[in-house]
């Protein structure tokens, strides 16, 4: 009798161990409505008269006490909501409109705080602003909670609430068509401040002229009017191309109305309203016609059409005795170079035959110091082209046109480091 009350109570303790796992693994899935999940984008996926809200799977804790979401596209009205709410919130309320939830309206600026009439709280936020809420470590013993918001790495303001007995869960709502956000629950803020600053603008620095585009991570996105050609969106690197960084790509994430992107090398002091390829000292590819263009507007037939979640390329095939001005001074240019060529001897073709060079002509050569280049073109990893150019005083600079609404792009300066 005593083996089969031990046998049944091993039976239950079994049970019970399994009910327990399972309960767990319901309260860390996470939980949306009229929203689409894709990794760490979330994109709003109803008619604009319901609300859409996600609830990430697990609170905010002391060891991770705040997230940040980057706006990716604002939509027709840009009605995006981020903030802490309950587990078990009902999805179709932006976040901060229920009691025990607070939230900051990126279309108003306004927080609402546990019902639906919000205060004014800060500026206004639009696609490439990057909107954070965290809760200060100290209060979270106490069954209050400081909740704070941040706008682009700075505060904006905080206010105190009760602590729900769950936690409280990241939560991100929107409601309209086109709305879509990248979501970053690892991220971190409050270090020293110098810290700080290198976090927010790690990216930005990597860009040396910015015109009617925005930043947000590796992605940019055109904001412009995009009703003329005067109205061009221009990203140039800080840096130019050089014998130890050659090669850079972009994805196109999304082709907006027309799909005017281009993609390709210019001098510094490049016009900032056109396009790479229509103005003296730069050549590009452009993804809507497959055209190459070189100094001039009238562009001549290259490679195929370019479309969403195409990567286009562009480096330079340097000859081996080239040195750029800004290589000069590094005795161990050539020779960094010359190691990488061999370690990557199949993808990088940094280098090039030079015998076949043709002579551009004595004023040609004057202006541009002599320097001669062949600058390639890839599309998916498939070299599509090549076009011999001079180098301009100073250098070619990676560069990238937009002109249409809509326009966004996943850029790496660096694909093949590492």
């Amino acid at each position: 009798m005593e083996d089969f009350n031990l046998h049944y109570r091993f039976l239950n303790w079994r049970r019970r161990i399994r009910e327990i796992r399972e309960v767990r693994a319901v309260r860390h899935q996470e939980r949306y409505k009229r929203i689409l999940v894709d990794g760490d984008i979330l994109s709003y996926h109803g008619n604009s008269d319901e609300v859409g809200c996600y609830v990430a799977p697990r609170p905010l804790t002391k060891e991770n006490n705040y997230f940040e979401v980057c706006i990716m596209d604002t939509g027709v009205r840009g009605t995006i909501a981020v903030g802490l709410v309950p587990q078990y919130y009902k999805l179709d309320h932006q976040p901060g409109w229920l009691p025990h939830s607070v939230a900051y309206h990126a279309d108003d600026g306004k927080l609402f705080n546990g019902n639906g009439v919000g205060q004014q709280f800060g500026p206004k936020c639009f696609a490439g602003d990057r909107i954070g809420c965290g809760v200060q470590t100290e209060f979270f013993d106490r069954g209050m909670a400081t909740v704070f918001f941040t706008r682009n790495g700075k505060e904006v303001g905080s206010v105190v609430m009760a602590m729900s007995p769950d936690g409280l869960f990241p939560a991100v709502g929107m409601h309209s068509l086109g709305e879509e956000v990248r979501i970053d629950l690892q991220a971190e803020w409050g270090l020293d401040e110098d810290d700080s600053a290198m976090m927010v603008d790690s990216h930005e620095d990597e860009w040396g002229r910015l015109h009617d585009v925005k930043v947000c991570g590796t992605l940019l996105e055109y904001i412009g009017k995009g009703k003329s050609i005067m109205d061009v969106g221009l990203a140039q690197a800080r840096h130019s191309l050089s014998t130890r960084s050659h090669y850079f790509e972009v994805e196109i994430v999304d082709p907006g109305e027309k799909c005017y992107i281009a993609l390709g090398l210019a001098r510094k002091d490049y016009p900032k309203n056109r396009h790479p390829g229509w103005s003296r000292g730069s050549v590009a590819y452009h993804a809507d016609d497959g055209k190459l263009f070189q100094g001039s507007g009238v562009g001549d037939p290259f490679g195929p059409r370019c479309y969403k979640g195409d990567i286009m390329g562009c480096g330079i095939m340097f000859p081996r005795d080239y040195i750029l001005d800004s290589d000069a001074d590094s005795d161990e240019c050539i020779d960094a170079a010359e190691v990488k060529y061999k370690q990557r001897r199949v993808r990088n073709i940094m280098y090039f035959n030079d015998e076949d060079e043709e002579d551009e002509g004595e004023d040609m050569e004057q202006e541009y110091d002599g320097k001669k280049v062949t600058v390639f073109f890839t599309r998916n990893g498939k070299i599509i082209g090549r076009k011999e150019a001079p180098v301009p005083s100073g250098g070619f600079y990676p560069t990238i046109g937009m002109l249409s609404n809509g326009e966004k792009v996943q850029v790496d300066l660096h694909p093949l480091s590492g």
